[in-house]
């Protein structure tokens, strides 16, 4: 009783406050009984608090690990207002300050002690030396690979268990996966620290999202309305707020521009204009907000797709931190999505960058309410709408999916949780690919249950069952899905699911396809050109000149041989780059053409030159797909060279393989007797082959095929076939 007492008083007297918010109690407590604890709160939900009391109520000094020098100097300069003894020291500071402030640290005159990551391997011999009571971490996602802010210098943090073995430890951040989550306790090696997950549910939001076509007008437009306003709105690049703050400016508004190449004290100078109302919108990169305790921000927008939903929900969360009403908007276009996935490539975490980014597009393309879909991102499953979205307030069109929910709930169950969307959708449509049978799901009771919704639908259906809290995605776990106590309800108590018509999901990505090809096929090829010039380290001109990029968009070509026609190709240039140059042409004419079958758009491809795997990979496929696809063709009667396919050597391989295993044509025999060294899709058009062999039904066909084969032995002499085994 009487440390609750005590505590109260610590509140009442140091920070004006009468009572706790929620879960600031348990975690202070916790600390003072010395248990290590991770703390993940919203924006504005009183994170600071939870350390900055304890520092108070113990002897000694608390240790706070803080990334931004600007976010140390505010929270010091407001605890200094408060009466308490605290300092920081960074790299900013003059030699005597710093001399200064490590004298009061080591006579233990400093209640709280900020200091960046990097500065902590010089002085942590100082501070083993300091009477340290407690370590709080913040940004503690930094620590993480997984997280949306990783910094390098965060994990050299994890000395500082082996250096306090005694002192509890604080993690805190605003927002956090289950993933980033676990890996941040591993990272401090603080495994057994409690958790604290308050709730994510920021009411006071209005959450709404726009295509990406006219965004500058539309921010214009928004505007008006909000004259003298505080808001931020965030892009993605440093030229990109320049121009969108010059732009602003010119139609009347004061804005200003904010971005990590800016000098310090410029950036200083505009935080400080923009917490003090004297520039009402600050145009920036994410550089910008971290820490900055403003509450009367009334909206912020997105110009750009954020990468991950944890970055997009900590920058919103900077908006209506009073508690009064306050708009986001996000714009999302397909263009974005292209951006971020070049800067994940190639990156030690592309993986799960890639895997974030997709899940922050299924939330950009949400067709049941954002908010749920946020909250289930972060663990919180709730079903009722929100009321304050775009969605809740114009919803689409819904159908009672219940029996389509426990359908493909009972297949994830079946699954026994391990797989990813993509397959879960193959064994619902009962697809007969190597992956699904190779793992015997083809044995399942779901398999084929849903045959009659097409694989892009029923993968759509997945995706909103995802974003309203039935299924959970573990990014970490190879995107398994799982069940969530909502699945539960569905599954064995009948709760009714409503999911969007499908043409709705249509119509929205007709939208973005639009944006996406908004530009001329001219802008497209020749911003090709620029990054072939760059690679090279040659001038664009070298490259092909803009008179040949316009007679590539007037000829549109459709070979390598009509590429060669252009207007400046030679012969060295058509070897050099008609395929790259042939792939954007492709691309730019797909658009007015939706309907055009996969497999023939693989067949294009493939014929414009293209090898099975640069197919797959242009397409978002796989190559045993494609594979299928040129299959389907060849069955169709198309003639082409086949060798680029298939060699005579592995076909030999096939045909001795076939022999050895008695004949037996199934596909996993065959490829478990090559070793896995030729894949199934090669495996199943040497198949095709022989049987087209065999039948002698096209024999104009077949001495085609073989011709360009070239085989050196005659095929109408193999056993196998005159036995009738293939």
């Amino acid at each position: 009783m009487s440390t609750n007492l005590n505590l109260i008083s610590l509140l009442k007297e140091n920070f004006g406050f009468d009572s706790f918010r929620p879960n600031q109690k348990q975690i202070i407590l916790e600390l003072l009984a010395g248990k290590d604890v991770m703390a993940i709160m919203p924006t504005g939900g009183g994170k600071s608090l939870c350390y900055q009391l304890p520092a108070l109520a113990l002897p000694g000094t608390t240790l706070v690990i803080s990334p931004l020098i600007a976010l140390m100097k505010d929270q010091v300069d407001a605890l200094l207002v408060n009466g308490i003894k605290a300092a920081y020291y960074n790299s900013s500071q003059p030699p005597q300050i710093q001399t200064e402030v490590l004298t009061r640290l080591r006579e233990g005159k400093l209640d709280l002690f900020y200091l960046a990551p990097e500065s902590l391997p010089f002085l942590l011999s100082r501070l083993v030396n300091s009477n340290i009571n407690l370590i709080a971490i913040d940004e503690a996602h930094c620590i993480s690979s997984w997280g949306h802010d990783f910094r390098p210098a965060y994990t050299k943090l994890r000395v500082l268990r082996n250096k306090f073995p005694e002192i509890p430890i604080l993690a805190l951040t605003a927002t956090a996966d289950r993933a980033t989550q676990d890996d941040i306790l591993e990272q401090l090696n603080i495994p057994e620290a409690s958790r604290h997950i308050a709730s994510f549910d920021r009411k006071n939001l209005y959450l709404e999202v726009k295509p990406g076509n006219n965004r500058q007008k539309h921010i214009l437009n928004f505007l008006k309305k909000k004259q003298q306003e505080s808001g931020i709105i965030y892009c993605l690049s440093r030229k990109g707020t320049e121009k969108l703050a010059a732009t602003l400016l010119a139609n009347g508004h004061t804005a200003k521009a904010y971005h990590a190449g800016m000098t310090p004290e410029d950036r200083n100078r505009i935080q400080e204009d923009f917490v003090n109302d004297r520039v009402p919108i600050i145009v920036a990169t994410i550089a910008f907000g971290m820490g900055i305790d403003k509450s009367n921000v009334r909206w912020v927008i997105h110009y750009n797709l954020p990468k991950n939903i944890e970055g997009y929900y900590q920058e919103i969360g900077r908006g209506g931190r009073d508690g009064l009403p306050a708009y986001t908007l996000l714009f999302y276009s397909y263009a974005d999505i292209i951006q971020l996935r070049k800067f994940a490539k190639g990156t030690a975490t592309e993986e799960f960058q890639l895997a974030k980014l997709e899940r922050m597009q299924q939330y950009a393309e949400a067709l049941s309410c954002r908010r749920i879909a946020l909250l289930n991102y972060f663990g919180e499953h709730v079903s009722s709408n929100c009321g304050n979205c775009d969605i809740c307030n114009a919803p689409p069109k819904y159908f009672d999916g219940t029996i389509l929910a426990q359908k493909i709930c009972s297949a994830v169950m079946r699954l026994k949780e391990r797989e990813a969307p993509g397959m879960l959708v193959d064994v619902l449509r009962g697809a007969q690919n190597a992956a699904v049978l190779e793992k015997g799901y083809n044995k399942i009771k779901s398999y084929g249950s849903i045959k009659d919704i097409a694989w892009r639908d029923l993968h759509q259906y997945v995706i909103q069952l995802i974003n309203q809290g039935v299924l959970e995605i573990r990014f970490h776990q190879g995107g398994r899905l799982l069940l969530t106590p909502r699945a539960n309800a569905v599954l064995f108590r009948d709760e009714q699911v409503k999911l969007a018509l499908i043409d709705q999901v249509v119509k929205e990505a007709k939208e973005t396809f639009t944006e996406r090809n908004s530009a001329s096929l001219f802008e497209k090829l020749r911003s090709l050109r620029s990054r072939l010039a760059a690679e090279e380290g040659v001038p664009a001109y070298m490259i092909f000149s803009d008179a040949s990029l316009r007679h590539m968009e007037e000829r549109l070509p459709g070979s390598e041989e009509e590429f060669g026609n252009i207007s400046g190709v030679g012969r060295i240039k058509q070897e050099k780059y008609a395929l790259r140059f042939l792939k954007v042409i492709y691309n730019f004419k797909q658009i007015d053409k939706p309907k055009i079958p996969t497999h023939l758009q693989s067949l294009h491809l493939f014929k414009a030159g293209a090898s099975v795997d640069e197919i797959a990979q242009q397409r978002f496929l796989k190559a045993e797909t494609i594979g299928s696809h040129l299959l389907k063709v060849l069955e169709a009667g198309e003639i082409f060279n086949t060798e680029r396919l298939i060699t005579p050597k592995e076909f030999e391989k096939i045909k001795s393989a076939i022999e050895s295993v008695g004949g037996s044509e199934a596909l996993k025999s065959l490829f478990e007797y090559l070793n896995a060294e030729i894949p199934y899709w090669k495996i199943r058009i040497g198949l095709y082959l022989l049987k087209k062999l065999e039948k002698g039904s096209d024999a104009k066909s077949i001495k085609t095929i073989v011709r360009q084969i070239n085989f050196r032995e005659n095929m109408s002499d193999i056993p196998s076939l005159r036995q009738g085994r293939v």
